[in-house]
């Protein structure tokens, strides 16, 4: 679990550093708080770091529950394609957005194993227990 663990503090840095890149960016294209949109390329960043907001939701605990019911080092290795994925996305998004499809499936593809993964682990676990 510790790898597990460690994905999941990654992924969130990762999230935090994209909120620091929305600052940046807020200050780079003078779009004062609480405003989230004024400029294109704001509202790219701004859109990365709410996106990877709304993935991490998801994240987060299905990678827990997969690796309890499956394996925390096929866990592990799901998470860190998950934040690769999202890093790619970051870089594409903001670069074209019509561009981040790569990243968002890079992201999206393990996120769902992971959940599928946790939802089937936790229904054994109960037919288990009957």
């Amino acid at each position: 679990m510790p790898l597990v663990h460690l994905v999941i503090g990654l992924s969130l840095v990762q999230f935090f550093l994209f909120g620091v890149a929305v600052s940046r960016a807020r200050g780079r294209y003078q779009v004062p708080a609480p405003a989230t949109t004024g400029n294109e390329v704001f509202e790219r960043y701004f859109r990365v770091q709410m996106n990877t907001l709304e993935q991490l939701v998801i994240f987060v605990p299905s990678i827990w529950v997969f690796a309890c019911y499956f394996n925390a080092s096929v866990a592990a290795a799901l998470g860190v394609l998950f934040i690769i994925g999202r890093f790619v996305y970051f870089r594409d998004y903001v670069r074209e957005p019509r561009g981040r499809g790569r990243g968002f499936v890079l992201s999206a593809v393990p996120n769902l194993a992971l959940l599928i993964g946790a939802v089937v682990g936790a229904i054994r676990a109960v037919i288990a227990h009957l």
